[in-house]
């Protein structure tokens, strides 16, 4: 889990945000209209936090989000 956190804590604001919003459920389309940037930018800020994660689907960076979440509870 400490990996985890590694990994989010390179993302940039707005690639966390990305993250955010995907973990919401949210489309491309849908993140663009509440962060009132282009879909293209979105698409952009997922394909650079999907790398920096490590990961291949949204799933996996949305499972990486959670597990940060879990580790930041078991500390407190």
């Amino acid at each position: 889990m400490i990996e985890a956190r590694g990994r989010l804590s390179a993302l940039s604001g707005h690639e966390r945000e990305v993250l955010d919003w995907l973990s919401r459920g949210s489309s491309n389309k849908n993140i663009a209209r509440e962060l009132d940037i282009s879909p293209r930018t979105v698409e952009i800020h997922r394909a650079n936090m999907m790398s920096k994660l490590g990961a291949n689907h949204a799933a996996d960076a949305v499972r990486l989000r959670l597990e940060a979440q879990l580790e930041d509870v078991q500390e407190a």
